[in-house]
């Protein structure tokens, strides 16, 4: 090869590595203005943790690097950023703010100046969950923004539904977000064939989806069909005679509840979505127990799980021992009706859904009943209960509770989110034990 056609040949070699130098330049973290929503959004996108320039004295970059891999050997969708306080950050907006940035479902926590707080998609935790936890970590005053983060995650990656971005796969090779993106738009070039098994694949995911969202209506307009005819029978008038404000409340709550389900459910676009359905449903039927007892004169009932057999019948009452065909015993909350049967020897009434081998027991079902019980029961205690039970092993198994099935966490869903469960914020700029920062898990205010 002569030195004219090496020359030619080196030429475009050196352009083309001079355009990804200028491209990775051009996209890496450290290139662009220090700091700012865009930057923490879009290093979000690419990894699970980050730390604005100016915070890094809070939290080193070592720190940052081992939560990452925390996060991402747990494969859950958790998002951390550490921000100081700084007029582009916005105390009330801020998580608000981030989550419509990054676009993607998930929990995302924020350590703001000497404040902390988290928002999450309740499809991926409960806003019960996220005030807990943050509760949890506020109470417990640890001395570095290090700690906080752990525990939180620590808690988070048990609890969160849903998988990690696969996007954040990008981050394993060791380049930084910005590079990951400049050696990404080179891939794209000869990429045409992943993109392809990609598009395969979500066509495939959806139309399982679909399949499953049907079965589950069935099951979930029946619960909600059975809700609206208690509410009918109810003999209760708000003004009749011995009504008062309590009582009133407690029906309005009841209304409320049915109404929620129902639009809930005609908003449902993935079998995940129903657990907002059967939540609603379950704070309903609590609210008529505790109608019934202040009507009566008698206490005001223990809130209790509904009953393990069927949520229809309402809350329990009591627990019981019980194992389900070939399982282990476990203990499970009851109803009055169940647990006399259970004294006489005689089978629970149980809650029978549609599956492929016919109606069977919804514990016998398979993943896509995952969200439907766990908005009756929570996702902390479900599995607990379904230790051995065929739908118990999926969801230990697979993910199955509300993430292979529902457009969990993890997924890319923009900025359509309900901007309530991202709320609240620092007030006066956040500190522990003060009652300040972004305030409680449901975001209406402060803690």
């Amino acid at each position: 090869m002569n030195t004219a056609t090496r020359r030619a040949l080196i030429g475009p070699v050196l352009l083309l590595v001079a355009a990804m130098l200028a491209l990775v330049t051009a996209l890496a973290p450290g290139a662009r203005a220090a700091g700012g929503l865009d930057e923490a959004a879009a290093a979000l996108k690419q990894g699970p943790v980050y730390v604005d320039p100016r915070a890094a004295d809070q939290f080193s970059s070592a720190e940052a690097e081992a939560l990452a891999k925390k996060i991402k050997d747990a494969d859950k969708p958790v998002f951390v950023a550490v921000l100081p306080q700084a007029p582009e950050y916005q105390p009330q907006t801020l998580l608000r703010d981030l989550r419509t940035k990054v676009g993607i479902s998930g929990v995302y926590a924020v350590e703001l100046g000497k404040g902390f707080n988290a928002g999450a998609d309740p499809r991926v935790m409960s806003n019960n969950s996220v005030q807990n936890l943050v509760g949890a970590v506020k109470r417990s005053q640890y001395p570095t923004v290090s700690e906080r983060l752990n525990s939180f995650v620590d808690s988070a990656d048990g609890q969160a539904r849903g998988h990690a971005p696969a996007a954040w796969d990008a981050g394993d090779s060791g380049f930084d977000a910005g590079t990951a993106i400049g050696v990404g738009a080179l891939v794209v070039i000869g990429g045409g064939g992943a993109y392809a098994i990609a598009r395969r694949n979500r066509k495939r995911k959806e139309a399982e989806e679909r399949a499953a969202l049907e079965d589950l209506r069935v099951v979930v307009d029946e619960d909600i069909t059975a809700f609206g005819e208690e509410l009918d029978r109810l003999d209760f008038s708000p003004g009749e005679p011995g009504a008062d404000d309590a009582m009133r409340a407690d029906y309005s709550r009841a209304l409320d509840s049915y109404e929620k389900a129902k639009s809930a459910m005609a908003a449902a676009e993935h079998p995940g979505d129903v657990q907002a359905v059967t939540e609603a449903l379950e704070d309903g039927r609590f609210s008529l127990a505790t109608l019934a007892a202040r009507r009566t004169g008698e206490p005001l009932p223990e809130r209790r799980l509904p009953c393990f057999f069927d949520p229809r019948h309402g809350p329990s009452v009591v627990d019981v021992r019980w194992a389900p065909a070939g399982g282990a015993e476990r203990t499970v909350p009851v109803c009055a009706a169940d647990k006399s049967r259970l004294d006489e020897g005689l089978e629970p009434m149980a809650r029978t859904v549609r599956t492929a081998t016919g109606d069977r027991p919804y514990w016998e079902a398979g993943p896509a009943y995952g969200p439907w019980a766990g908005g009756y029961f929570g996702g902390g205690l479900l599995p607990g209960l379904l230790i051995g039970t065929m739908l118990g092993n999926m969801m230990m198994s697979s993910h199955a509770y509300g993430a292979d099935y529902g457009g969990a966490g993890g997924d890319a869903s923009g900025s359509d989110f309900n901007s309530d469960d991202f709320g609240g914020g620092f007030g006066d700029g956040g500190g522990f034990g003060d009652g300040g920062g972004f305030g409680g898990g449901d975001f209406g205010g402060g803690f």
